[in-house]
């Protein structure tokens, strides 16, 4: 059972959620949005962001599995745009997969991302728009940024549904809103 200290309330597209607050570090804590199964807030949120998106002109949407990948396959339905997801385990069937490395807060371990084989010629001298749930340290979205390089597409937006942490290094991410990190006066961590 959660009290109102452990949840983080937000008004985002209109919709009002409780984030339950997360210990990533001693002391530190952030708020973790899952919008797997909460149609109602991907429909919202998706609805707001695809037209900021649009302005960009990107060719195709690109996420990192597996938080994200209903906001973008909503996404793709309001724009009308394909969709990638990278994936975050290699299988078989991928064939010569492109892969780059990633640390991400939630887990705090070394994670790779993979791009299928099959995808490459839908990326290649394209326009993309990449795509996440929150960006907080920006890991994974470097790791997605290094995969589009490395086959040759380019990136002309990123987009969120939240920032986190650092306002001021997302200026150039569209995003609906911005979460704090939260950090126990106690524990002796930096602001």
């Amino acid at each position: 059972m959660s009290s109102d200290n452990d949840v983080y309330p937000v008004e985002i597209a209109g919709l009002k959620r409780n984030l339950h607050l997360f210990q990533v570090a001693p002391g530190v804590r952030i708020a973790i949005i899952n919008i797997l199964g909460d149609t109602e807030l991907v429909k919202a949120v998706s609805a707001q962001l695809a037209p900021r998106i649009m302005t960009k002109t990107p060719d195709v949407l690109v996420t990192a599995e597996a938080k994200s990948i209903p906001l973008a396959y909503e996404l793709a339905l309001e724009t009308g745009l394909p969709y990638v997801v990278l994936r975050k385990a290699y299988k078989p069937y991928m064939g010569d997969a492109l892969e780059a490395h990633t640390v991400s807060i939630t887990t705090g371990v070394p994670q790779k991302l993979y791009l299928d084989a099959k995808d490459r010629d839908l990326l290649h001298g394209r326009r993309v728009a990449l795509v996440d749930d929150v960006i907080s340290t920006g890991s994974t979205l470097q790791g997605m940024r290094v995969l589009m390089d490395k086959v040759g597409a380019e990136v002309v937006a990123q987009a969120a549904i939240f920032t986190e942490g650092d306002r001021a290094r997302w200026t150039d991410v569209i995003a609906l809103g911005h979460l704090p990190i939260f950090v126990d006066e106690s524990s002796g961590q930096p602001d």
